[in-house]
C-alpha cells in the first residue's frame, strides 16, 4: 500500500511539474510580445540585434565622441548586424545626446509580433502594435 501512494505521489508531482512548465513557456512567448513559437523566436533575435546595435553605438561614442549612423557603424567594423531580421528592418536615429534604434516591420502580418521594437542610449526598450 505505501509504495502505491508512493508511485500515486510521484505522479502528481510529474503532472504539476509539467503544467507549471507549460504555463511557464506560454507565458514567456506572451511576455516576448508574440502569440506563438515562431513569432516568439523571431522577436527574440530582434531584441538580441537591436541590443548588438545599441552596444556598437555605445562603443562607438566610447572611442569617436559621437553617435554613429547604421553605415558608419558597419564600415567602422564596429557592427556585423545585417540591416533587416524579415519581416523586421532596422534603422539608427541619432542626435548629439543619444541614439535610438529601431525595428520596424515591413508587411503585416497575423502573427501578433509588434509592428516596431526600438531601444535607446539607456539601454531601454519599447515596443508598438
Amino acid at each position: 500500500m505505501g509504495r502505491i501512494f508512493g508511485f500515486l505521489v510521484l505522479l502528481v508531482t510529474v503532472g504539476v511539474g509539467i503544467y507549471l512548465y507549460a504555463k511557464q513557456a506560454q507565458n514567456s512567448s506572451a511576455a516576448a510580445g508574440a502569440s506563438n513559437p515562431k513569432a516568439a523566436i523571431n522577436i527574440t533575435g530582434v531584441r538580441t540585434d537591436l541590443m548588438t546595435i545599441a552596444q556598437a553605438e555605445r562603443g562607438y561614442f566610447a572611442s569617436e565622441g559621437k553617435y554613429a549612423s547604421f553605415d558608419e557603424l558597419i564600415s567602422s567594423r564596429s557592427l556585423t548586424v545585417s540591416r533587416q531580421r524579415p519581416p523586421y528592418t532596422y534603422e539608427v536615429q541619432t542626435s548629439g545626446s543619444g541614439f535610438r534604434v529601431i525595428a520596424t516591420r515591413s508587411r503585416d502580418d497575423a502573427s501578433g509580433t509588434p509592428a516596431e521594437l526600438s531601444v535607446d542610449q539607456d539601454m531601454q526598450f519599447q515596443q508598438s502594435q
